[in-house]
């Protein structure tokens, strides 16, 4: 089978959708495609992990448009399929359903696949990841007859994941490998609040503790044996959720020739160094300015969408350099967490209000410069947050601490 389209997009995340649809707010006139091994249509990831999961959302409100909306956008898909192989010089791309699509830009938006355990027992039923929609699913049609969930890893999918498990009554256990949760993404104030949340509502939180073999019988996960500072314990378990992270999906275009150590690498406009290739949202590594220029890759709704929007003003012949505010956000419980910025290479936390009192922000600065705000149940902070960062301004730690004073006000009195 052979066809042919001027835009062929991989990959359906917010990532892939967002270029589709940003290319015919500008009206690409083009025609557009989007294969990916999702066999649904594009549908809103970071609900998963919480109200899809929890089943406050339907199927049909996580969705990023009807069904129709694709056709009615001129955008067409080819799911449940994946790209295998990419050949830039010929400008084909031959997927799994033995498929050859010939195209004059392609945007590569696969995100990456969640990271899982290779240890004994790992291939029982009843171990289970977050990043799909059928992942989920799989989970709703047990929460039923299950009541001990062991959740592996303490960032933000697994304590989402068992926030939601401890509110439908369940017995949840999370494993985090660290000496404290979210370490990746934040300094220690932040991470021992959660520790402390968590543990007021029932969840087990084990830090320094790695599993070292799943127990089971007739094919599904019993238990989990794991090595912690007590030494080996076992810790039953209906069902496991690994939470680990990614691995990007980039093996087609590195095996082209394209360049990338940690996904695949793109320049500011998001260009990679293969001919008329783009790389966008999480498998995308960049030189990111609030990284001080270090190259990293961010997942996030906000990067995907950015990212997303300079493609498609590239394509169109209107080039703008991504330099987008990094931000994002978490729900667990009644916790709303906020995030502007990135805190890495931080040298100083300096604490906004009470953490006792659940409404706090965490300012995170280096050389005296605010480069990110941790806010917790304040909208406020996080609104004034990147103004804050992007100001490079130098503000007393006591003016920034004191919760009378609003952050606004705080810059403009410096």
């Amino acid at each position: 089978m052979q066809c042919k389209v001027d835009v062929l997009i991989v990959g359906s995340g917010h990532a892939g959708a967002g270029v589709a649809l940003a290319l015919r707010r500008r009206k690409f006139v083009g025609t557009v495609a989007i294969v990916s091994e999702d066999p649904s249509p594009p549908y809103d990831r970071p609900a998963l992990s919480k109200d899809y999961l929890a089943g406050k959302r339907s199927l049909q409100q996580i969705m990023v448009r009807p069904l129709s909306g694709w056709a009615d956008n001129r955008i067409s898909l080819f799911l449940g399929e994946s790209v295998v192989r990419v050949d830039p010089w010929r400008r084909i791309v031959a997927t799994s359903d033995k498929r050859e699509i010939s195209y004059e830009t392609l945007v590569w938006a696969t995100g990456g696949r969640a990271r899982t355990l290779t240890c004994p027992g790992s291939t029982l039923q009843g171990i289970a990841t977050i990043r799909s929609l059928a992942d989920v699913e799989f989970l709703r049609g047990c929460i039923d007859r299950v009541k001990d969930v062991v959740v592996v890893g303490g960032g933000y999918i697994g304590l989402e994941a068992a926030a939601v498990f401890s509110t439908l009554g369940k017995v949840v256990t999370v494993l985090e490998s660290g000496n404290r949760v979210l370490a990746r993404v934040c300094g220690v104030t932040l991470s021992r609040f959660y520790e402390e949340e968590h543990r007021a509502r029932g969840v087990d939180i084990r830090l320094s503790s790695s599993v070292e073999a799943f127990e089971g019988g007739n094919g599904w996960v019993s238990g989990v044996r794991v090595s912690s500072p007590e030494g080996f314990v076992a810790i039953p378990a209906d069902i496991v959720i690994v939470g680990i992270g990614i691995e990007p999906s980039v093996s087609p275009l590195l095996e082209a020739g394209a360049k990338g150590t940690n996904g695949v690498a793109v320049d500011a406009l998001c260009r990679t160094s293969l001919p008329n290739v783009y790389g966008v949202g999480d498998c995308a590594e960049h030189a990111n300015f609030f990284a001080e220029g270090q190259a990293i890759r961010l997942e996030s709704v906000q990067n995907a969408t950015d990212m997303a929007d300079t493609v498609a003003k590239a394509i169109s012949a209107d080039p703008a350099p991504y330099c987008a505010m990094p931000w994002f956000w978490s729900n667990q419980y009644d916790i709303r967490l906020q995030t502007v910025g990135l805190s890495r290479g931080f040298e100083e936390e300096i604490i906004r209000g009470d953490p006792r009192e659940g409404r706090f922000s965490v300012i995170y600065r280096r050389n005296q410069r605010v480069i990110a705000l941790d806010c917790v149940n304040a909208a406020r902070d996080f609104v004034c947050g990147k103004e804050l960062i992007l100001s490079n301004g130098v503000f007393s730690p006591a003016a920034l601490a004191d919760r009378a004073v609003s952050l606004r006000e705080v810059m403009n009195n410096t």
